[in-house]
């Protein structure tokens, strides 16, 4: 081919690709010009917002302080320091008063002086320290497991473990009271979700029946003690179903390690079954063993996988030395002092017979170191947090969204610590003023929405 008809032939592809480009920029900006401009919200602007806006106004019309955000002056446990001020403290999750023990402090500051205060990497990279190596092999000790992993967050060690065993092809089953970290893990891995009724194992076979044949896996996923209702997960009829169907079962200690059994092992050792018979043991550290982070004990093939896959562990940073001690403090004094336990337990069982002696509605709770009071209505459940709090005792409210609207409560922690006059004054004053805003019909059923909203649009 000559030089002439080679730049003929250049020339003709330059112009066809110009082509090319100027209709697809044509459409382009045709597209562009027809296209709705679209307006994205402001935050200010949202639902969500309006009602917490809205619960705050219907506080300060009323009066009222915000319950929330309370700093605590020094370690709390059964008793605090806010404001200067002395209370007897329900909103601690110190459940066997361990959070300023001698052993817990003196293992915190030593390992302080040898690993210093971060990991200061993930572990897989650079941030492995001995210290960890030896809480976990702790942690799988009292479940009779073949290992366990740390992660820095309770809340991350959920969402990280869920995510890494589950996907589209699978199906994950939970109590409708499961907590809000399992459910953003359940999402995360992009498995199909269904749940069942609370603690309703009749139910969990019903959705089994109906769906167990269409998926790969499947994982069901309960807690020891449930932390907003305080009752038991059915650990027996759990395992007979699971021999039937072959899921995978996660059981969530966070709230029943150094509360169930007779050593403070958890629910397994309450039902005396043997912990084998669970695939997947979740906990966090900032409980009993007084620390911060969470846990996944089971077989050495499950550790590994999560080892490699989580990405909670494998891309966060590892747990800090001071509290990988503090949590093996915690752990061998629970070993060692189960009479701790049982204080607690004495003491939970006291709070909730004199509870109920006074009428108040425990709902489900067995008296278990969580012991709810339902009000009903937010505003009350706030109004009364607030007036035992000018009577120097410190408990929380949960309100909606947290709650659905008419279930709000006070939630009581109860801890070995506490001293029967601490019990029954609390349910003492907890009755008393709580049977003056009903006789009041103190909350948002008697306030007068119109004004509220008035009140929201000056806002």
């Amino acid at each position: 081919m000559d030089e002439s008809k080679r730049q003929f032939i250049l020339n003709r592809m330059k112009g066809m690709q110009k082509d090319v480009e100027d209709g697809r920029r044509t459409r382009t900006e045709q597209a562009a010009a027809q296209a709705p401009v679209r307006k994205q919200p402001r935050f200010e602007e949202l639902a969500e917002y309006k009602q917490v806006v809205m619960q705050q106004l219907a506080g300060r019309h009323l009066g009222m302080e915000n319950p929330f955000y309370r700093a605590h002056e020094g370690a709390s446990g059964a008793t605090a320091q806010i404001g200067g001020r002395s209370f007897d403290n329900f909103a601690s999750y110190d459940y066997l008063g361990l959070n300023h023990h001698p052993k817990v402090l003196a293992r915190a500051a030593e390992a302080l002086q040898t690993f210093g205060v971060s990991a200061s990497a993930s572990r897989v990279v650079a941030g492995e320290r001995t210290i960890h190596t030896v809480l976990e092999e702790k942690i799988a000790d009292v479940y009779d497991a073949q290992a366990a992993v740390c992660f820095v967050s309770g809340y991350l060690t959920n969402v990280a473990a869920i995510s890494s065993l589950v996907g589209p092809k699978d199906l994950v089953i939970h109590d409708e009271f499961i907590h809000n970290s399992a459910l953003a893990g359940i999402r995360l891995s992009g498995a199909t979700r269904r749940f069942f009724k609370h603690n309703d194992t009749a139910d969990l076979d019903r959705v089994l029946k109906t769906l167990a044949g269409d998926y790969e896996r499947i994982l069901v996923i309960v807690e020891g003690v449930y932390s907003m209702d305080g009752d038991i997960a059915d650990l027996p009829a759990l395992i007979r179903l699971k021999e039937q169907y072959g899921f995978w079962l996660m059981v969530d200690e966070a709230h029943s390690l150094g509360v169930l059994g007779e050593t403070g092992r958890g629910v397994f050792e309450h039902f005396g079954i043997a912990a084998g018979e669970v695939d997947i043991w979740m906990g966090t550290l900032s409980k009993t063993s007084c620390s911060c982070g969470g846990y996944i004990a089971g077989s050495e093939a499950l550790i590994t996988l999560l080892k490699a896959q989580a990405g909670g562990f494998v891309y966060s940073v590892g747990l800090a030395p001071a509290l990988a001690a503090a949590a093996i403090a915690s752990l061998e004094i629970l070993k060692a002092e189960p009479e701790r336990t049982h204080q607690l337990r004495r003491n939970s069982h006291l709070f909730l017979e004199l509870a109920r002696e006074r009428g108040l509605d425990t709902g489900l709770s067995q008296g278990y170191s969580v012991v709810p009071v339902l009000v009903a209505d937010s505003l009350r459940a706030v109004q009364l947090s607030n007036e035992l709090h000018a009577d120097g005792i410190n408990v929380l409210p949960i309100i909606h969204p947290a709650v659905p609207e008419g279930l709000a409560r006070l939630r009581f922690f109860i801890t070995s610590a506490h001293t029967e006059e601490q019990i029954a004054r609390a349910v003492d004053r907890t009755a008393v003023i709580l049977g003056r805003l009903k006789q009041e019909n103190f909350g948002l059923a008697s306030f007068d929405a119109g004004q509220l909203m008035a009140l929201f649009a000056k806002s």
